[in-house]
């Protein structure tokens, strides 16, 4: 059975899907969901075992040789991904069943966790094939159930947002096909490690740089990285509450993979940041991030729009370590990209605890929460710490691996920058505290805690902030080895 772990992966929650969907009762779609979730989540765990063990784990479907068949292969940087979309899942699905209902109109649930499974086996098909197309149809399968996923929120603005969402994402996927296209013409393969292999003999073609601009463009769409991230905040702020929290946990996360792969498997570091110089775009725009949406972020009196304003700041710092182009560089994105991943989807859960008792996601209605609502507004600050950069937290060991990269390039200015902008994270966090902590609430007005099963989920992912915090051994263990492989060192 472990040999046949890697298809398992895929095949479980897309079947599981369509099981899903003609279920009439909420809590036995739920149920289900919880299910396979948990069930992908111990299949990532086991292959990430074996990876960590024996090395690369390679799969051909239907025993096609590679590159004529379509082949799965798992090695640090993908088992890494795997482990923390599925991981992200597995706490989000148990989370969802009071947050959905009190959200969504009880005949469309059993849709929403339809869609919900249809999304996880396309971000997890994204991250663990080696076919460029397989790649895009994973791609397409998770962005369609996505923006069914946005579209599904309360307020009437979740379909504008679910549209936007839907023209920038076809936009972007349109790019990424066309890239695809022109490297398959120059090459006559799909396959991910074919490609790396034959791309250097038609490099200097004027084709190949092409579709690397296409490429490009087209993930960074997906991605949301500046100044392309123009879908992001309305969809973050008008999904349901569990499907942002999953969403911003998972969806950009896959798309930084997406972008590694692109950058360092296929084209290859020295051609990217060689010849084509990404690195020249790249660090100015990801610079760029980090200070404007952080900016943006301190304004905001919508909370879980202050959140997604965050994230297009935080994916400024995986855009970062990723243009740096060196190991520690890599090691700090690919790391940032795992502590990214459980600090957002943390803050999202305990905002969506606040939207279950309040209805409301103002800050201004926040007003004396901190005592009415103690353990979930614990969870935000400690969130919030971590996404500050507070020793102790996930969100500091990022911060140091990359102020360690920039200074091994010199850069001292934006080792300087990192900082600063960790302080603008701390404006914004802070006008949450003030108002849950220092204002009264308004007079009358009574708001009991969340209940466990919100509870529960949102502090396993607080407490794995303060874990992986103090003993980061593994996660910049296993990001080290993605970042030496990716560049070729040692294999």
């Amino acid at each position: 059975m472990t040999a046949h772990l890697p298809i398992l992966q895929i095949v479980i929650p897309l079947m599981a899907a369509g099981i899903c969907a003609p279920l009439r009762r909420a809590r036995l779609a739920w149920a289900f969901a919880v299910l396979i979730s948990w069930t992908a989540f111990g299949i990532a765990i086991a292959l990430l075992g074996q990876v960590l063990s024996k090395g690369t784990v390679g799969y051909e479907l239907g025993n096609w040789a590679a590159p004529w068949g379509i082949e799965y292969r798992i090695d640090p940087v993908n088992a890494f991904v795997l482990l923390i979309v599925s991981g992200i899942g597995a706490v989000v699905a148990p989370f969802a069943r009071d947050s959905v209902e009190s959200e969504i109109a009880n005949e469309r649930i059993p849709l929403f966790y339809t869609a919900f499974l249809l999304c996880l086996t396309g971000l997890l098909g994204i991250t663990i094939t080696g076919d460029v197309f397989n790649m895009f149809v994973f791609l397409e399968i998770a962005s369609l159930s996505s923006y069914i996923l946005v579209a599904q929120g309360k307020d009437r603005r979740a379909l504008t947002a679910a549209f936007r969402y839907l023209v920038m994402g076809s936009i972007g996927a349109t790019f990424i096909v066309i890239g695809i296209g022109l490297m398959y013409a120059m090459t006559g393969t799909l396959n991910m490690a074919d490609l790396a292999a034959r791309l250097p003999a038609v490099a200097s073609t004027r084709t190949i740089p092409v579709a690397f601009g296409f490429l490009t463009v087209g993930i960074s769409l997906k991605l949301a990285l500046f100044p392309l991230h123009l879908w992001l905040p309305n969809a973050y702020t008008y999904a349901p509450s569990a499907a942002t929290a999953f969403l911003a946990g998972t969806a950009t996360k896959v798309a930084v993979y997406m972008l590694l792969r692109m950058f360092f498997t296929i084209f290859g570091a020295a051609f990217s940041f060689d010849v084509m110089q990404l690195d020249y775009v790249l660090l100015p725009l990801a610079l760029v991030a980090i200070f404007s949406m952080s900016v943006v972020a301190i304004f905001q009196e919508n909370l879980k729009r202050m959140l997604a304003y965050s994230s297009l700041a935080q994916i400024g710092y995986m855009a970062l370590g990723i243009s740096l182009a060196s190991a520690t560089g890599l090691t700090a994105g690919i790391l940032h990209l795992f502590n990214h991943a459980i600090m957002k989807a943390a803050l999202f859960l305990s905002v969506a605890c606040v939207v279950y008792r309040l209805r409301s996601v103002s800050i201004r209605e926040m007003a004396g929460l901190g005592r009415q609502m103690p353990w979930t507004m614990a969870a935000f600050v400690l969130g919030g710490l971590s996404l500050i950069g507070v020793p102790l937290t996930v969100g500091f060991v990022s911060k140091w691996y990359l102020i360690l990269a920039a200074l091994e390039r010199g850069f001292w200015p934006v080792a300087v920058l990192v900082v600063i902008g960790s302080l603008l994270a701390l404006v914004y966090i802070w006008r949450v505290v003030e108002t849950a902590y220092f204002r009264p609430a308004p007079a009358g007005r009574t708001v009991k805690e969340a209940p466990l099963a919100l509870l529960v989920p949102t502090w396993v992912l607080i407490l794995a902030n303060i874990y992986f915090g103090v003993n980061a051994t593994l996660t910049a263990g296993v990001a080290r080895a993605a970042a030496e492989r990716l560049l070729g060192i040692g294999s």
